[in-house]
């Protein structure tokens, strides 16, 4: 019974990177992974029918996911994470900002809300206006995946 109840908790819990396909008119049941990594992106179907039901395929979907995380060099987190930059700075987090002389950051909280900042090119020098804020982004990037 206890077993039934644990199968039935990680049926319905969310699954990053993992998403239920449940298409009756093609007769399509199972799980789809979707990793992306440093802009390629690999996906697997985890067929019910083939796995040995709703329940065994999102186990073997779990596993996949995570072998090709670490194959590929991914770090496992189950929070979101941007590998690629649509900023000209190429550093996600950080874009400059020519209209206000200054690199602006942006990163997400802990508590999963916007934090933002910025760092003035005219006090700082544009090379060094950069780095301060490629330090910032990475310091609270790291101190979001901590917790």
């Amino acid at each position: 019974m206890i077993d039934q109840e644990k199968k039935q908790k990680l049926l319905l819990e969310k699954h990053k990177d993992i998403a239920r396909i449940d298409q009756e008119s093609k007769r399509t049941h199972g799980w789809y992974v979707r990793v992306r990594f440093k802009g390629r992106t690999h996906s697997k179907f985890f067929s019910d029918r083939k796995c040995g039901g709703r329940y065994s395929s999102l186990l073997s979907a779990i596993s996949w996911r995570d072998q090709t995380e670490r194959k590929l060099g991914k770090a496992r987190t189950n929070k979101h994470m941007v590998t690629v930059s649509n900023s000209g700075t190429g550093v996600v987090g950080v874009r400059l900002n020519d209209k206000l002389n200054r690199f602006e950051v942006s990163w997400v909280t802990p508590q999963g809300k916007q934090g933002k900042t910025s760092v003035s090119i005219k006090k700082h020098g544009k090379k060094s206006a950069f780095e301060r804020a490629c330090e910032i982004r990475r310091n609270r990037e790291a101190a979001r995946l901590e917790v």
